[in-house]
């Protein structure tokens, strides 16, 4: 599994200049290829992700997630999320877990990592209990 530049420069993007609030990724089967699907902007929410991602396919995502701690910081850490709802099908689920962590090391700078099957795995109270 190739991971392609365009994700690479995406990432980065988010990461450094904060132009994406997520980026959410697709295999490409025939190529073999891990793409962007989706890119959402900074204004986006995690609910604009949540709503981005298909009931019946999976997906891996990654969300640049800004908080504030208790000493009053501000601080952003990035989420991987990989999506493998149980309606996609069971050569998807397989090609998507196989392929992670090819793309998480492609992808530096991750903070955590969240794995779903359903929109309860991966709630914001998920998000923001994990960044504490």
């Amino acid at each position: 599994m190739w991971v392609t530049d365009e994700c690479k420069n995406s990432f980065m993007e988010m990461k450094w200049k904060k132009v994406h609030r997520y980026i959410v990724f697709k295999i490409d089967e025939r190529s073999r290829l891990v793409t962007v699907d989706k890119v959402g902007g900074p204004g986006e929410s995690y609910d604009n992700l949540a709503a981005s991602l298909p009931k019946d396919d999976c997906r891996y995502a990654v969300f640049d997630f800004d908080f504030v701690t208790v000493d009053n910081c501000h601080k952003s850490k990035i989420f991987f999320i990989a999506w493998s709802p149980t309606a996609s099908r069971i050569r998807a689920k397989m090609l998507y877990a196989t392929s992670k962590d090819g793309l998480r090391r492609a992808l530096d700078g991750i903070s955590y990592e969240v794995q779903a099957t359903d929109p309860t795995e991966m709630g914001f109270d998920v998000i923001q209990e994990r960044a504490k």
